[in-house]
C-alpha cells in the first residue's frame, strides 16, 4: 500500500491507532503532507534479527509526497516508550541496555524532489548485558523535523524494533518411562488465577492399545484437583492435546506435528480456561474453579502393581523432550505469552516457579525464580513411594533445541 493511500485509510481510525501506540494525537491538517517512520504503516512493531554482533538495522523516514526542499529528520532512541508500549499492548518487553545499542547518526535527510530520507543505522553492538529470558525492544522515534513546514504523523512517528535472537537450550528426554514421577513442594500455593506453560518436542507417537501420551500434570498433593495435559485418549486423535481442567476436558483444535517444538500455555482468569499453542489462542472453556499447587508430575507416574515398570507408564508414555516449565499466579494475556515463547525473566512479577531445564547435567532441576521449588530427581514420588530416579535423567542438547525469540 502506498503511503498516500495509507493516510487516507488511517484518518477514520486514528483514535484506535493512537491507543495501540500509546501516542497522543497531533493537531494537524490532514490535507497537508506529513512525515512518518517508514515501515510503520500497518504495525509499528518490527523484528530486528540479531544473530551475531554487531547487527544493524537502518531506519528511514518517508513523506506522503515529494518535498520541495531538503527536510532534516532528527531521530532518537527513547527507551521510555517501552513502558508506554507495554501498557497499551499488555506486553512485557524490556528496554535494551544502553551499553548494547548505538546509532551512527541521529539525522536523516529527505532531499528536495524525493519522498524518502537517508538512513540512520541502529546497531546492537553487544548482548553481554542482556538478562536471560528478557525480550528487548528499541524504540526509535522522530524527535524533530526541520527545513520545511511539514508535520509528523503521531501514530507513525516511532518504530519499535523487537530484538530477535536464536536461543539454544538444553532439554530433558521423556522417552524412558522410568524417568516419570512427581515432585512435591513443601507447602501448597493457592491459585485462584493461574497460567501453566511447558515446551515440548514430539519425536513420534507410541504404538499400543491406548493412544495416549501423558505430558504433565499439576495441582494439590492429594490430586483432588487436576490440571492434566495429555495427547489422545477417549477416541481423540493421538496428536490432539487434552487439558483436563478443574471444570472438565478442553481439547485443542491444533493437531501437533512430530519433529517440532511447541510452547503450550494454559490459563484460568476466574471465568474461562484458555489453551494457547505457540502464543495463539486455540481453545477455551467456561468455568469458575481455580486450583492450588504442591505437586508437579512429569509423564505418567502411576503404576497398577508392585513395581514402577507396570503397564500404565508404558501405555501412556510420551516420546519426546521437555523444557521451559513455568507456573504463574495470574492469567497471562495472549501478548504476554507471545513475548515469552523462548523464555521469561526469572524475576517477573507473579511468576511462582520456573524450571528452565538448562542445567545440562545432574538430576536437580532448579527453580530459576529463587523461590525454592527445586526438583531433585533422586527423591521422586510414585504412588506415595519415594524413588531415586537420578540415573534416568537424560539431557539433550542438539540442533533441534533452538528457539527464535
Amino acid at each position: 500500500m502506498s503511503i498516500q493511500k495509507y493516510i487516507k485509510l488511517i484518518i477514520p481510525i486514528l483514535g484506535s491507532i493512537f491507543l495501540l501506540c500509546g501516542c497522543t494525537p497531533d493537531h494537524f491538517d490532514y490535507n497537508k503532507e506529513v512525515i512518518l517512520v517508514t515501515g510503520t504503516e500497518s504495525n509499528p512493531l518490527v523484528k530486528f534479527t540479531v544473530e551475531d554482533t554487531p547487527a544493524s538495522y537502518v531506519v528511514t523516514a518517508s513523506a506522503t509526497g515529494k518535498v520541495t526542499k531538503d527536510v532534516t529528520v532528527n531521530f532518537e532512541i527513547d527507551t521510555a516508550l517501552v513502558s508506554t508500549y507495554n501498557k497499551a499492548n499488555k506486553t512485557s518487553y524490556y528496554a535494551i541496555p544502553a551499553s548494547s545499542v548505538t546509532m551512527d547518526t541521529t539525522k536523516a535527510t529527505i532531499h528536495a524532489g524525493t519522498a524518502s530520507s537517508t538512513g540512520v543505522t541502529v546497531r546492537v553492538v553487544s548482548t553481554e548485558d542482556f538478562v536471560d529470558g528478557r525480550a528487548y525492544m528499541i524504540p526509535v522515534t522522530i524527535r524533530t523535523v526541520s527545513g520545511a513546514d511539514i508535520q509528523v504523523l503521531g501514530a507513525s512517528k516511532t518504530i519499535f524494533l523487537r530484538v530477535s535472537r536464536i536461543i539454544e537450550f538444553s532439554s530433558v528426554d521423556m522417552t524412558n518411562v522410568n524417568f516419570y514421577g512427581n515432585y512435591y513442594a513443601d507447602a501448597p500455593v493457592d491459585l485462584p488465577n493461574y497460567t501453566y506453560e511447558i515446551k515440548c518436542y514430539i519425536n513420534g507417537w507410541h504404538a499400543g492399545s491406548e493412544p495416549i501420551s501423558r505430558l504433565s500434570n499439576f495441582g494439590p498433593k492429594d490430586e483432588s484437583i487436576t490440571n492434566l495435559l495429555r495427547f489422545g485418549e477417549n477416541g481423540l486423535d493421538i496428536n490432539s492435546l487434552q487439558w483436563v481442567t478443574p471444570a472438565g476436558a478442553l481439547v485443542s483444535t491444533t493437531r501437533f506435528n512430530t519433529g517440532q517444538w511447541y510452547t503450550i500455555s494454559v490459563t484460568f482468569d476466574g471465568n474461562h480456561y484458555y489453551m494457547y499453542v505457540n502464543g495463539v489462542k486455540d481453545a477455551e472453556l467456561t468455568g469458575t474453579s481455580g486450583t492450588s499447587f504442591q505437586r508437579l508430575e512429569l509423564g505418567m507416574s502411576y503404576y497398577d502393581s508392585g513395581t514402577p515398570s507396570s503397564s500404565y507408564p508404558y501405555k501412556q508414555r510420551f516420546l519426546g523432550r521437555i523444557a521451559e516449565v513455568r507456573l504463574w499466579k495470574k492469567a497471562l494475556t495472549a501478548s504476554e505469552i507471545a513475548v515469552g515463547l523462548c523464555g521469561v525473566d526469572p524475576g517477573a512479577t507473579d511468576l511462582v516457579a520456573y524450571w528452565k531445564f538448562n542445567e545440562g547435567q545432574g538430576f536437580v532441576f532448579n527453580d530459576a525464580t529463587g523461590h525454592g521449588y527445586n526438583m531433585d530427581w533422586s527423591k521422586v514420588w510414585q504412588n506415595e513411594i519415594q524413588y531415586n530416579k537420578s540415573s534416568y535423567v537424560n539431557w539433550l542438547y542438539d540442533d533441534n533445541n533452538k528457539c527464535s525469540q
